[in-house]
């Protein structure tokens, strides 16, 4: 579930600042009290998560003071009010500098109640925005969410770090829900073209005339909207579905790209979803186009090459699922870890994101099994060539693995709760956690 907003309460009367408190409380927030607007804003940075509720007129610092403070270091930070009699025109004021709304003495509760649902809530999305663009600029970040300890996914790791650093274009090919848009961004995110364009232009989104439009101009649908080659001048154009390109627009992107020169003002990586057993995008574009696109490729491994990295994934998408839907996550059984671990996973980490969610709503009613939802997904989807048998000792260890993770996330770091709960002594604990890179440290 969503955490609680804060609401920081600043009146220099206490009996205002407690009802008010004591009102919130009870409609669910988590609510801070300041009888001085010097003290909140100690307390209340760019990145605060909630909203803040003054009185105007204050000793000290006022309220108008207090709210040009607030806009000056994080402008989307929702402020409520309270005025009294007689001091509308100070409201009006208020709002012109950026407060959200205003309430006049004496106020109805559920007025209050209200403001502050739809402030948190404008407050939530201006937080979840500024994340997103953060995380999308931030490469460490992006690569982090390449969950995983597999050799596959260390490589992965390994390529994007090094290709996100030089000017050559790049392909990006694989089966589909592998996460290769997550790779095209982390790619540019890790690089010297981290704070430019980043254009993304799906080429089987289009027709061949308006794509053709899209990407090289002239666009007349009467918007200011560049071509796409002009937008991205000087960052990153990722093509999506590039084995969609007409011949005579492969012929075009290849003359754009020659007409560049080396090393390239804009970088190109291009994303092929193709899915035909008997034919590559090495197949699909001209020889010439393929060998200036593939100047450098990554391809990320499907989900059943990645060993026990696809129970810690498992286990993740599950709690965060779990949180989303208010219930607990389901148990997973040792019988239970062997099968995620053979199955086909057609859909690679997409599927697996599936099962996860359904897997908990299953659980929250209290009926099904992890093996029903695997055998119905796969009897579903196109047939694959499933994952190879493994030696009892690795699923042994996968499962071991998970148990541990599992208790411990579930304990937050506690060694004794787990000790406890799995009846091992301190010095086993210590062992298989270095065995299996677990650190207390992330569970805290």
């Amino acid at each position: 579930m969503p955490q609680a907003m804060k609401i920081a309460i600043v009146d220099d009367e206490q009996d205002m600042r407690q009802s008010i408190s004591q009102w919130l409380a009870l409609s669910g927030f988590d609510t801070d009290t300041y009888a001085r607007a010097e003290d909140a804003l100690k307390e209340i940075g760019p990145d605060y998560p909630g909203v803040v509720v003054t009185d105007i007129k204050m000793p000290g610092m006022d309220g108008i003071t207090f709210l040009k403070r607030l806009m000056s270091q994080d402008s989307s930070l929702p402020v409520i009010m309270i005025t009294g009699h007689g001091d509308v025109p100070m409201a009006v004021e208020a709002m012109r500098i950026g407060a959200f709304d205003f309430m006049e003495k004496p106020f109805n509760p559920d007025r209050m109640t209200e403001l502050a649902k739809r402030a948190s809530q404008t407050r939530r999305l201006a937080l979840d925005n500024r994340a997103l663009r953060r995380e999308l600029g931030d490469g460490s970040v992006l690569v982090r969410k390449l969950i995983g300890s597999s050799a596959v996914m260390e490589r992965l790791r390994e390529d994007i770090l090094d290709l996100g650093q030089a000017d050559g274009h790049v392909l990006i090919d694989g089966e589909t829900g592998t996460g290769k848009t997550l790779v095209a961004h982390a790619l540019r995110a890790v690089g010297p073209r981290a704070g430019r364009k980043f254009v993304q232009i799906s080429c089987a989104a289009f027709a061949p005339e308006a794509l053709a439009a899209r990407l090289f101009g002239p666009i007349e649908d009467g918007s200011n909207t560049l071509p796409a080659v002009e937008e991205a001048r000087g960052g990153t154009l990722c093509l999506e579905d590039v084995e969609a390109l007409s011949p005579a627009l492969q012929a075009r992107l290849l003359t754009f790209i020659n007409e560049q020169g080396s090393p390239a003002e804009t970088r190109i990586i291009a994303v092929s979803n193709l899915q035909e057993q008997d034919k590559t995008v090495e197949d699909v574009l001209r020889p010439d186009l393929f060998y200036r696109l593939a100047a450098m490729r990554i391809t990320p491994p499907p989900l059943r090459n990645r060993g026990e990295d696809m129970l810690t994934l498992f286990n993740r998408l599950s709690e965060q699922f779990s949180e989303e839907y208010g219930c607990d996550a389901p148990e997973v059984t040792a019988q239970e870890a062997a099968q995620l671990m053979q199955a086909p996973w057609p859909g690679n980490v997409r599927q697996l994101i599936n099962i996860a969610e359904r897997a908990v709503l299953q659980n929250r009613r209290g009926s099904g099994t992890i093996a029903s939802l695997l055998m119905a997904d796969n009897e579903a989807s196109q047939p694959v060539m499933t994952t190879e048998g493994k030696p009892l000792k690795e699923y042994v260890e996968a499962f071991e693995r998970m148990l541990i993770d599992n208790t411990m996330r579930r304990h937050k770091g506690s060694i004794a709760a787990v000790m406890e709960e799995l009846c091992l002594p301190r010095r086993t604990l210590n062992e298989k956690m270095a065995k299996y890179g677990l650190s207390r440290a992330d569970y805290l």
